[in-house]
Order: C-alpha cells, then structure tokens, then sequence
C-alpha cells in the first residue's frame, strides 16, 4: 500500500507543477532573457553584434497609438570600423521588436 501512495503523490505533484507552470507562462509570455535572444537574431541579420543588454523590468510603451508592456534593451555593433548602439523595445506578449533606434 505505501508503495501506491507514493506513485500517486509524486504523480500527484508533477500534475500540480506543471498547472502551476502553464499559469506562471500565462502571465508571463516572454522572459527577458527570450526577449534579449529574439531581438538579438533580429539585428545579426544586418549584420554581427557585440555586445547586448535587457531590462528585467517591463515597461509601458506607446508606439502608433497602442499601449505595449515591453522590455527595453540595447545592442552594439560594428559598422564600417565604428561601434554604433542601438536601443529597442520588445512586446513582452509576442517577443516581436517594436521599435529600434541608434543612439550612438
């Protein structure tokens, strides 16, 4: 009898973990880090990159009229012998790029 209890508690608690998992997914669609990776790919298109940062933190952002929660990041690359920075805004609900400047 021990034995049926224990598979049903571990089977139990893998159930509940993954719930907890889907909900906490939920809430959170993209992670910073997943954010930073997209955003990343997105730029090395154009060309390699050196160097990157992400804000944890999320962020309103009004682009076009609507209202985005983003995160706010930046890459540096090297264009035509000189590091160029540039600055975007990443949809925390889609990982899409919403907008991207060069500040340097």
């Amino acid at each position: 009898m021990g034995m049926k209890k224990a598979v049903l508690a571990a089977g139990l608690g893998v159930a509940v973990g993954y719930l907890a998992k889907c909900q906490v997914d939920q809430l959170q669609k993209v992670t910073p880090e997943k954010a930073l990776k997209q955003a990343k790919e997105t730029f090395k298109r154009e060309g390699p990159i050196s160097g990157s940062w992400i804000y944890m933190k999320p962020e309103q952002v009004e682009k076009n009229g609507l209202t985005y929660n983003a995160y706010r990041g930046g890459v540096t690359r090297n264009i035509d012998g000189e590091n160029k920075q540039f600055e975007f805004h990443v949809d925390m609900e889609t990982g899409a790029v919403i907008d991207a400047i060069q500040t340097t």
